[in-house]
């Protein structure tokens, strides 16, 4: 089964295992109305236009593949918008993209493939699966293109879904995968990479996090949010403490923010904290900004068991960042340190870090502090 969005990567995908004599079936995950939540039906950002799905259909159609669409519009809201909600309201900036990953397509999506009788999942993900030898436990390796690689954001995945995982255009840059594209269909061949979260129409998070929670009730770690405006103004102070200005509501706000911060003060001030208890952001200089260690929660080993004594390698805590020399360290089921050798900037809580041992990921988790 082939997570196919329209786009480039996952028509390449599913073009490639047909040419090499597998049973294909063509699958359009209908994740979001974009309508929902004050938008517009016909805005062509994301992965769930109208559009996108018939050029799905249509490459389906040339590959004489069985194409379908399915429904995953609740198991995408409870796994992905209610955590990437509720993580704003805590004060953390989540990665929506790896929830969905984890939650929608290595979850419901491989188990729905399950049931129709597939044996693998396939997407576009610039990726690759491997096997250790010596362990017998599958790897996760960044994508031959370096430029594209996104096992960043597959860290989640456990044994078991890497088994049943395929990623076709792993071994190709992405200048391969459009020159392929471009025999297949024209039209796909050319559409642009996305690297906005997909179902959020403008750039930022701040009209929908307005219009989502005065729809919805906010779900917390603990249960609801019993609080009339989640989203209200608050102090801005400094380091020190002192009240510099106002700020729109702390979810609006990320760690390491220069632009929107409506502050006079004469040199470049950056958000270094936000304390959602008293709706608080709290910004520094550059300075304040970096850290050579953090501590994460929800830790999946994936390549490795968890190791008993520090592990040297390298860590990312974004995805458009190369790897950095670091000691990882388990502290504790689910729970490591990373020590870096090198003091990284804005290290953000909700965010992802990935360890990895060279192109091999070794595991990741969320960053906690």
């Amino acid at each position: 089964m082939v997570a196919m969005s329209g786009g480039v990567d996952s028509s390449v995908a599913a073009a490639m295992l047909k040419e090499a004599g597998c049973e294909v079936i063509g699958v359009t995950m209908h994740l979001w109305d974009y309508d929902s939540v004050g938008g517009n039906a016909r805005f062509e950002h994301g992965c769930c236009t109208v559009e996108d799905r018939n050029d799905a259909r249509v490459v389906a159609g040339r590959l004489g593949i069985p194409y379908y669409v399915v429904d995953f519009r609740e198991e995408f809201e409870r796994g992905v918008i209610s955590n990437f909600v509720s993580e704003y309201m805590q004060g953390r900036t989540p990665n929506p993209c790896v929830a969905c990953n984890s939650k929608v397509k290595f979850g419901v999506l491989l188990d729905r493939a399950a049931e129709l009788g597939a044996d693998y999942v396939a997407t576009g993900h610039y990726a690759r699966v491997a096997i250790d030898e010596v362990t017998g436990r599958y790897l996760l390796k960044q994508g031959l293109d370096g430029n594209k690689d996104q096992s960043y954001a597959l860290w989640e995945m456990t044994q078991d879904e890497l088994a049943r995982s395929v990623f076709p255009v792993g071994m190709l840059t992405k200048a391969q995968t459009r020159q392929i594209a471009e025999s297949l269909a024209p039209r796909v061949s050319g559409k642009k990479d996305s690297y906005e979260i997909c179902f959020i129409q403008d750039r930022g998070h701040e009209r929908f996090l307005k219009e989502w929670t005065a729809k919805h009730p906010v779900t917390m770690d603990e249960g609801l949010l019993e609080i009339e405006d989640p989203i209200r103004p608050g102090p801005i102070v400094d380091t020190n403490g002192s009240i510099l200005g106002e700020h729109r509501g702390h979810p609006l706000y990320t760690i390491g923010q220069r632009k929107g911060l409506g502050l006079a003060a004469g040199h470049p001030v950056y958000v270094v904290d936000i304390q959602p208890d008293t709706n608080t952001i709290v910004v520094g200089e550059d300075e304040d900004l970096r850290s050579d260690r953090l501590i994460a929660d929800g830790v999946n080993w994936q390549s490795t068991v968890t190791p008993v004594s520090e592990v040297r390698g390298q860590a990312k805590i974004r995805y458009r960042q190369e790897a950095t020399p670091a000691v990882i360290t388990a502290c504790e089921p689910g729970v490591a340190q990373v020590d870096f050798e090198y003091p990284q900037r804005a290290v953000t809580p909700g965010q992802s870090v990935v360890f990895y041992d060279g192109e091999t990921v070794l595991g990741g988790g969320i960053i906690r502090e």
